[in-house]
């Protein structure tokens, strides 16, 4: 790998450019129009246009970037998060097109980032979920057979979704139409899919996610958790680590339920694992994040590990070189 290119604005394409640096790697910067003046462009060896200034015609132009990686002579492309950090589609054209993919392979990102599909990656690798159905829901007759299972109150959420997009809380029979109706909608909205499965609802869980790292030669670490309870409008404002909340015997378990999660989906690169923990401190499986998060300075601070730097280093093909010890 010599030549990245970040296929990101803003902080996150900063950051990423300031390791590639250290490591001694050329970078290549994409801008739309509006961010032409950007600093990441100012940064970075290169600095290329993709486009106008909304994000479908610039910064979601899978051709585009592609023609910039190989104008450009990039080897490896760099999603950060949000854009195509998380779309498995443009992660496969980056693969097919002979690049290297700093990030886990496209059939973990498709695995994971499907709601259902993860819940039964989870429940295959032993780690229990919310208690809740792994198929999609289209009536108010299967939601109210599922909530007299779990009890009320419950969730009806997108399987493709997160954000809290798509989510909505049951109380009782005479809301389950109207919330399912509203689901579906910004389901297909905001993520271009209807489905929406069903979940017990926990009232004031703790919200404590994992933060694990794997190479290509099969070594895999828990480098602890994120404490995300505090939030608003289901957007995380305070991340502490390590959690008040959580024992030394539950963040074992915790570690060892996130690595099995991530090796039941044959993940490689940095990922991180959340749960939901409930009053009497247990853990149940949420979701999968396949990217590095916003968040991750927080677990580079605690543990003095350059996470950015781990992505390159594995995409390259190198090993971790330490162990869970």
């Amino acid at each position: 790998m010599k030549t990245l290119l970040i296929a990101n604005r803003g902080e996150i394409a900063v950051r990423i450019i300031r390791t590639a640096r250290e490591l001694g790697l050329r970078t290549v910067a994409i801008y739309s129009e509006l961010d032409r003046d950007a600093l990441h462009t100012k940064l970075a060896d290169e600095a290329w246009n993709v486009g106008p200034a909304p994000s479908a015609e610039s910064y979601l132009n899978q051709t585009r970037i592609l023609e910039v990686a190989a104008e450009s002579g990039a080897d490896a492309v760099h999603p950060g998060y949000g854009f195509m950090a998380e779309n498995g589609e443009f992660a496969q054209k980056v693969t097919d097109a002979g690049l290297i993919w700093v990030g886990p392979p496209p059939a973990a990102i498709h695995l994971m980032g499907d709601k259902i599909s993860s819940r039964r990656a989870a429940e295959a690798a032993g780690v229990s979920g919310v208690p809740g159905n792994t198929d999609p829901v289209t009536t108010a007759e299967e939601v109210i057979a599922l909530a007299d299972q779990f009890g009320y109150p419950i969730a009806i959420k997108a399987a493709h979704g997160g954000g809290g997009k798509g989510l909505k809380v049951v109380k009782s029979p005479d809301e389950v139409q109207s919330a399912l109706d509203s689901a579906r909608r910004e389901a297909e909205a905001y993520f271009g899919n209807a489905e929406v499965y069903v979940e017990k609802y926990l009232e004031r869980p703790r919200h404590i996610e994992a933060q694990v790292l794997f190479d290509t030669h099969g070594n895999g670490v828990f480098l602890g958790e994120r404490d995300c309870s505090v939030q608003r409008r289901h957007q995380k404002l305070i991340e502490e680590s390590p959690s008040s909340s959580v024992t030394p015997e539950q963040r074992s378990e915790l570690g060892e339920a996130a690595l099995a999660v991530a090796r039941a989906a044959d993940y490689v690169n940095a990922g991180t694992v959340e749960f939901l923990m409930d009053k009497d401190g247990s853990f149940y499986f949420l979701e999968m994040n396949t990217r590095i998060q916003v968040e991750h300075p927080v677990t580079e601070m605690v543990t003095g590990i350059d996470l950015v730097k781990e992505q390159i280093r594995i995409a390259a093909g190198q090993p971790l070189g330490y162990g869970q010890e």
